[in-house]
């Protein structure tokens, strides 16, 4: 049988170099979904070179969210990357692991036992915010409506610190938001400032353990307290949710003393991030309630479409099962020392990167990575360059250091804020300061010019 040559710009054949298909040497629809496919090889190399062009993520000093796993998890969440995590008749066993991790989350924030604690896993804290403040805002109306009370002017007290999921939650589900805002050298709430908030119409409130803008813990203990005199002075059932996005992963382990979670009887709900200091990549998130009582029966729905009867309480429907997985495989393969041993090495890091930014000169730390490893700093002088300017110098050797503005009314002050994580070594925090003292150097020695504006904020 005579055979025909398979021509050689075929994007078919595999004697075809990748880059000497004619696919290559084309633009690709970008807007428009292509008429054709393609060779599987030459649209993942297509990909793949695009996305050369995004920062390198363990550079990446910006972000809390988890950048390097292990070989082991990232081969096991691979595995799992089909379960469907809304599916527990189909995948029986991937809701075991889900609910082995709600409990373990439950009892390492001291959940009580005979409270029947309860929880759910989420897309990140972002939905897990938006849970734990519907449950709030549902328990405050079924309070109000049982006493006669008008139920139409809800109000939740946060600082002006929060990160902007609250202020969407507050938006999207009509609560008034009664932010407490900033002053130059105060970056946290204040007992004080919480309870001249307060009245019959607030559904909650909201402290924070490790704030987005420095990584400082608030005083939740004397905020919880003060809260619990206002009550009973007033014969109000505020209660008390913490955001742990970025510490409840943490504390326990650095700071077991600390009394935060729900060793405070007036704590509800918290809130944390598994793809933050849980070691995850994203997206997974927690929010557990410290009994049944706090989270309403009808917030919580029942489907039996997927074969058997499912509670789901969640915004999302399908997700996947693999972050659950990863974080199960975290809580086996470390333990409470392991994640005692890698948190500990990345605060003495950042302890080490803030004691090494002072001793540079032109700069005064906001805070000094010892709560969680995370610190911010700010110029002494900001006359002849700007924290904008160093940061754009850093960005030219790879580095991401984010320079921001503080809350409302401190946002004349701008800062640069490092977030060290796991998968960066005393090495790399060696090469971060030598690049850092370069970018100053040069600044010092350039002609002033113009602040740059600032790139990123966070706001209300």
């Amino acid at each position: 049988m005579v055979k025909k040559l398979v021509p050689l710009d075929d994007p078919n054949t595999e004697f075809t170099p990748t880059y000497g298909s004619r696919l290559m040497a084309r633009p690709i629809p970008k807007y428009v979904l292509p008429e054709q496919g393609m060779a599987p090889a030459a649209a993942y190399q297509l990909v793949h070179d695009e996305l050369m062009l995004d920062g390198n993520a363990r550079l990446n000093l910006a972000t809390f969210v988890t950048t390097w796993m292990e070989p082991e998890a990232e081969r096991l969440m691979a595995e799992t990357f089909s379960k469907n995590m809304i599916d527990k008749d189909e995948y029986p066993q991937t809701a075991e692991i889900e609910r082995r991790c709600v409990n373990m989350v439950a009892r390492l924030f001291h959940a009580p036992e005979a409270g029947h604690p309860v929880g759910v896993s989420s897309i990140g804290s972002s939905e897990a915010i938006m849970l734990a403040g519907m449950a709030l805002k549902w328990n405050w109306r079924k309070r109000r409506t049982a006493a006669g009370a008008d139920t139409t002017r809800p109000n939740l007290v946060l600082g002006g610190n929060v990160q902007v999921v609250w202020e969407k939650f507050c938006r999207y589900w009509e609560v008034e938001p009664r932010y407490i805002p900033m002053t130059e050298g105060r970056y946290v709430i204040t007992p004080e400032e919480v309870v001249r908030r307060i009245d019959e119409n607030t559904i909650g409130v909201v402290a924070i353990l490790g704030t987005t803008f420095t990584g400082e813990f608030e005083p939740i203990e004397a905020i919880h307290d003060a809260i619990v005199r206002h009550n009973e002075a007033r014969g109000l059932e505020v209660p008390l949710h913490i955001d742990a996005a970025s510490g409840g992963f943490v504390a326990p382990f650095l700071h077991p003393r600390l009394r935060w979670d729900f060793r405070l009887p007036q704590v509800v709900s918290i809130n944390v991030s598994g793809h933050k200091y849980g070691l995850v990549y994203p997206g997974i998130g927690w929010v557990v309630w410290r009994d049944e009582q706090h989270l309403p029966d009808d917030l919580v729905f029942h489907v039996n479409y997927l074969g058997g009867d499912m509670p789901t309480f969640t915004l999302n429907f399908s997700r996947p099962g693999n972050q659950v997985v990863g974080q199960y495989y975290n809580f086996l393969r470390l333990g409470r020392a392991g994640y005692t041993r890698i948190l500990a090495n990345l605060r003495d890091i950042a302890r080490y990167l803030a004691g090494r930014v002072v001793a540079m000169g032109p700069f005064e730390l906001l805070s000094d990575g010892d709560a969680i490893p995370v610190f911010a700093f700010r110029l002494k002088d900001a006359a002849r360059y700007s924290v904008y300017d160093i940061s754009e110098r850093l960005r030219v050797r790879g580095w991401q250091v984010p320079a921001y503005t503080m809350p409302p009314d401190a946002e004349g002050i701008s800062v640069l804020r490092i977030v060290i994580r796991e998968g960066f070594s005393r090495d790399m925090a060696e090469l971060l300061i030598g690049d850092l003292e370069q970018a100053v150097e040069s600044l010092e020695h350039s002609p002033p010019r113009t602040p740059a504006g600032p790139s990123q904020h966070f706001h209300h």
